[in-house]
């Protein structure tokens, strides 16, 4: 049944999830993307089958022969180097009797050995058990059914890991497209390369996944969603909270990256321990920056380097990978359980060489606005499990974001990266252009 909206030109009145009239300057989404189980089913088919889904970064595996057991889209992987110190990725499922061979969330070993029955691999997925004569045929795996199964594709843009389990379709850094231009301009937060610094943060949202993306992106919410947030701000850095809430920052845009990726760039008031300093650090943390800032602008130019130091950057690589580049760095993915319900998992990554004060600053800047009990996640959790339960009003079928369609240039506030968002995924699911 379709479901009317009189806002929407009769040429748009559609049953289509995606309903987008640019002569109306209208965005609509259908409230069943966020409910109904059939399109998570389509979701599962279209989109984390077919997607590059992130892995782990290379920081994670220093060195030949480390592994972690990971979730990626609906699977459980192995991610691991082998002897030789090859990346390879294998789904941790037991090829006799279906069992996980890994259950350690990550270690070092050169072999593995399912608690099942015991059959056990080299970690470069061949199988290593040895059996009575006539246990199996002479030719037994011969054709590779006893070793670990590896994913269909597995390649990496600098240090980000990424598969896919479809063997066909386009290359990695043919999918990721602009994304790669921000990727570097992560990459060059320091010459020595960047790490993943502590564990995983893991928690789950009883919301859908969707919810989670558009919110990754969202500058529009912040002031509103995250008020206690902006006080402490404007505590810290001597501005006053009236002024963070209501000017718009410098470089307010929000930009397409292609193939549905996209992101939000703007100036913001906090700190960044890459270049960007506040009173509150004192005149030795600002000695630390202005040699930073001096070394970037060396090595990559006054431009480039006023990016790297000042721009804050939220983006989605799609479907699910977002990258916050603001007061902290932070790696995130998040995939659907249920329509109303998410894991998460969060990262948080710095400079190889990043002196230990403001390493120190980045981890707390990193789990006091973006860890699971800082000041943004929770505002954010309460904010998307609100819209969930409210979806049940059959009555209110849209979201509307139409915000800034009619603009030629958006702004970090307007609603377009969304709509990005929004179009490949109509493309892949709905097969709509």
């Amino acid at each position: 049944m379709a479901d009317a909206d009189p806002k929407i030109s009769g040429a748009a009145k559609t049953d289509a999830i995606v309903v987008e009239d640019e002569a109306a300057a209208l965005f609509r989404v259908n409230r069943r993307a966020f409910t109904d189980p059939d399109i998570l089913a389509r979701e599962r088919e279209h989109i984390f089958s077919t997607c590059w889904l992130y892995v782990g970064h290379a920081s994670e595996l220093k060195k030949p022969n480390d592994f972690l057991t990971r979730d990626v889209g609906g699977r459980s992987l192995i991610f691991n180097r082998d002897r030789k110190g090859t990346f390879r990725a294998f789904f941790n499922v037991c090829p006799h009797r279906g069992a996980a061979v890994v259950r350690d969330k990550a270690g070092s070993a050169i072999s593995f050995r399912c608690f099942y029955h015991g059959w056990a691999f080299n970690n470069n997925g061949q199988f290593g058990s040895r059996f009575e004569a006539d246990t199996y045929p002479p030719d037994f795996n011969s054709d590779g059914c006893a070793n670990l199964r590896a994913v269909p594709r597995l390649e990496s843009y600098g240090d980000f890991w990424f598969v896919n389990y479809s063997s066909s379709g386009e290359s990695l850094g043919e999918y990721l497209g602009g994304a790669k231009e921000v990727l570097d301009l992560i990459a060059d937060h320091s010459e020595v390369g960047m790490e993943i610094v502590g564990g995983t943060q893991e928690y789950s949202i009883r919301a859908n996944w969707k919810l989670l993306v558009e919110n990754s992106f969202d500058g529009y919410h912040a002031s509103e969603t995250h008020s206690t947030y902006v006080d402490y701000l404007a505590d810290a850095t001597g501005y006053g909270a009236q002024m963070l809430m209501t000017n718009r920052p410098s470089l307010s845009r929000g930009v397409e990256l292609g193939n549905g990726h996209a992101m939000i760039e703007y100036i913001a008031a906090w700190g960044r321990p890459v270049a960007q300093w506040i009173p509150t650090w004192g005149d030795k943390g600002k000695a630390v920056v202005d040699a930073k800032r001096k070394r970037l602008e060396e090595l990559h130019g006054p431009e480039r380097a006023r990016r790297i130091a000042r721009a804050n950057r939220n983006i989605v690589i799609f479907p699910n990978l977002v990258i916050n580049d603001i007061m902290s760095l932070t790696v995130r993915t998040f995939y659907p359980e249920e329509p109303g319900r998410m894991n998460v998992q969060g990262w948080a990554l710095a400079p190889v060489d990043e002196e230990p004060d403001f390493r120190r600053t980045r981890l707390e800047n990193f789990l006091e606005f973006l860890g699971p009990g800082g000041f943004a996640t929770p505002d954010d959790v309460e904010a998307l499990e609100s819209a969930q339960r409210s979806y049940r009003t059959i009555d209110a079928p849209f979201n509307d974001i139409s915000r800034g369609m009619r603009r030629a240039e958006k702004y970090h506030d307007d609603e377009e990266q969304m709509r990005v968002f929004w179009r490949e995924w109509r493309r892949r699911v709905e097969g709509v252009a």
